[in-house]
């Protein structure tokens, strides 16, 4: 064996360790999310004329006693109702956060009786996650003169939010200024939050209105995985920033804001929030000029926000000052957020993480989801939408298979060369060369439809994990999840016994799969009987045992992409079949598939044959 053959098998045993280590021994860890459940008095950072409360921060400013009545006095506090056909949950009075929500279309997992997806949780709950709206106190208020995060507020207008009926909430200051706050909410997930301030005094005053999303702690459910984007989201000005969490705790203090911070001034257009897999809460400020937003962390509490500031209001005696504020809270679903894009919310649809790909993954995402809706199983549209790829490369792949079959061809002529040449490689390769000229052969037009798949299958890979649309999406039997790695297993005789397959981060699963990473690997394997084998018996080795590999990797992908990988492989299949007939060539499918088992069982035969090798010239 030379030295170029045995690179070669190095590399790609490297290449395939690498990545079984990856996805199997080292799964995505679920961090441990410290909470505490206490909540300090309300302070300010000094910003000019008018800073952003910084409070609610667990643990953070405020003696412990202190802390543990104000959480009392938070989850004590008056509710108001929130029910729309898509969602449910309530209002607290304390501080008028939005900190009950509840998906109703969606649920934990599989089971019918399983709880319904939680969005926003209450401080006193584990990764507690709310949004909050408020007023920072600038020139002739005192910080006490406006409604901090625990203040007491009063439900003046409505009993319950629907898509129908909007509520409103006022606090009076007892100094001169009347706060209110409408709140409504759409069909879908955007809340409609407008703050007014009356001065009823003889002075004139000034405040900012802000709006502020918080988490406690990094969430528990994260899956941490590269191709998935998880953390903070932002649009400012046309420019997508997608930050991680741990950028945001590194980030460097921000002087104005007594913190780690990144912030971001003079935004004209633009939202900020953060997202999960599946899920996003998005602050959007309208109707103003421009607004700063930020993210910050507080690092004793564990505790991240994303804030909207926007410019300070001056109000005159006997004035009405009011803002507005848009806030998205539920599920990430491209009909809905594409429709809110359309209405004014700019480049909404890239809160969605369509990665580098993105000029692939949004057009696909966009067929498949075209497709699902004209056939009504996602399984099926997955196949269709192979077929639409497969059609779109035919002319490709036609010149592609033609140089297959005219190499099939060439196999004798390059075996006389081989002959020839014995040891001289230079001269193989010279030979070679102008054989393909002379016959008019390009042998690299079979990589062309290989190297344009590979970011068509990493963009269909980020639209199956990545889309909420695919999440519980049902094929058949078994497959009632395409977002989710093979059900079945051997374990479980592909899914006819009632047991459940391995899970899918633990070893057993690479070795016990499910019945559709074996069709791939069949298949895969099939397709390799059409094309000429290599000449080189190094070539041969790693060409034979690529399907089996590739069938155990694939095995804990999602579902739908190794349906998507069988059907492209199936269609290769056909088209490559055809092709060759077409050429004159008939490909000896049975005839490949046994002489494969037949040179397995000669070289055992030569291992282990004991007959002396004949002696030239002897008798």
């Amino acid at each position: 064996m030379d030295d170029q053959n045995k690179n070669l098998i190095v590399a790609t045993a490297l290449s395939f360790l690498v990545i079984l280590v990856w996805f199997v021994l080292f799964p995505p860890t679920e961090p441990e999310v410290p909470f505490d459940a206490s909540i300090p008095a309300a302070s300010t950072t000094d910003t000019g004329d008018a800073a952003v409360p910084v409070a609610p921060i667990a643990g953070e400013a405020a003696p412990a006693a202190q802390t543990a009545t104000d959480a009392d006095a938070t989850s004590d506090a008056p509710r108001v109702n929130i029910d729309t056909a898509r969602i449910t949950g309530s209002i607290s009075l304390a501080g008028g956060r939005l900190d009950d929500l509840l998906l109703k279309d969606y649920r934990e997992t599989l089971e019918p009786d399983a709880d319904i997806v939680t969005m926003l949780s209450p401080v006193g709950t584990p990764g507690a996650y709310y949004a909050l709206h408020g007023w920072a106190a600038g020139t002739g208020l005192e910080p006490g003169a406006v409604p901090d995060p625990n203040t007491i507020w009063q439900l003046v207008d409505g009993d319950t939010l629907t898509a129908t009926t909007p509520v409103t909430l006022e606090w009076d200051n007892g100094v001169g200024q009347v706060f209110r706050r409408t709140i409504s909410v759409d069909e879908d997930y955007m809340f409609t939050v407008t703050q007014s301030v009356t001065n009823t005094s003889d002075t004139a005053v000034r405040a900012a209105p802000y709006g502020m999303i918080t988490r406690h702690g990094i969430p528990a459910d994260i899956r941490n995985f590269f191709i998935l984007h998880e953390g903070a989201v932002a649009m400012a000005n046309g420019e997508l920033a997608e930050t991680d969490w741990d950028d945001i705790s590194e980030a460097e203090t921000d002087p104005n804001w007594g913190r780690p911070a990144i912030v971001t001034e003079s935004v004209t257009k633009g939202w900020i929030g953060f997202t999960d897999h599946f899920w996003q809460s998005i602050l959007i400020p309208t109707g103003v000029p421009s607004f700063e937003q930020a993210l910050t962390y507080a690092p004793r509490a564990d505790v991240f926000r994303a804030v909207t500031r926007l410019p300070t209001q001056d109000i005159a005696p006997g004035a009405t000052v009011s803002v507005t504020t848009q806030l998205f809270a539920g599920a990430k679903e491209w009909e809905a957020i594409r429709e809110y894009q359309d209405t004014g919310v700019e480049g909404f649809i890239d809160s969605i993480d369509w990665g580098w790909f993105f000029f692939l993954t949004k057009p696909i995402f966009w067929l498949l989801h075209e497709l699902n809706i004209l056939i009504g199983n996602m399984g099926v549209s997955i196949i269709s939408l192979t077929l639409i790829i497969k059609a779109v490369l035919f002319p490709l792949a036609y010149k592609s298979y033609v140089s297959m079959a005219k190499m099939k061809e060439l196999q004798p002529q390059m075996e006389k060369l081989k002959e020839a040449a014995g040891d001289d490689k230079q001269k193989m390769q010279q030979g070679m060369m102008e054989l393909y000229k002379k016959e008019k052969v390009n042998p690299a037009a079979g990589c062309l439809p290989i190297l344009l798949q590979i970011p068509i299958f990493f963009s269909l890979y980020k639209v199956i994990f990545v889309t909420i649309e695919l999440r519980h999406a049902p094929f058949f039997g078994p497959f009632q999840d395409l977002s989710a790695p093979d059900p079945t297993s051997i374990m479980n005789l592909f899914g006819l016994l009632p047991l459940d397959a391995p899970d899918p981060t633990s070893i057993m699963a690479l070795v016990f799969i499910g019945i559709l990473p074996i069709l791939l690997g069949i298949s895969m394997w099939l397709q390799q009987k059409l094309n000429p084998a290599p000449t080189d018996p190094t070539q041969q080795m790693i060409f034979a045992w690529m399907p089996w590999v590739f069938m155990f990797m694939l095995g804990g992908f999602a579902s739908g992409l190794v349906v998507y990988w069988i059907a492209n492989n199936t269609i290769t299949f056909t088209q490559q079949y055809l092709i060759m007939r077409s050429q004159g060539y008939k490909p000896d499918l049975l005839g490949n598939i046994k002489g494969s088992f037949k040179k397995g069982a000669k070289k055992d035969e030569a291992a282990n044959s004991t007959k002396a090798p004949s002696k030239k010239g002897g008798k």
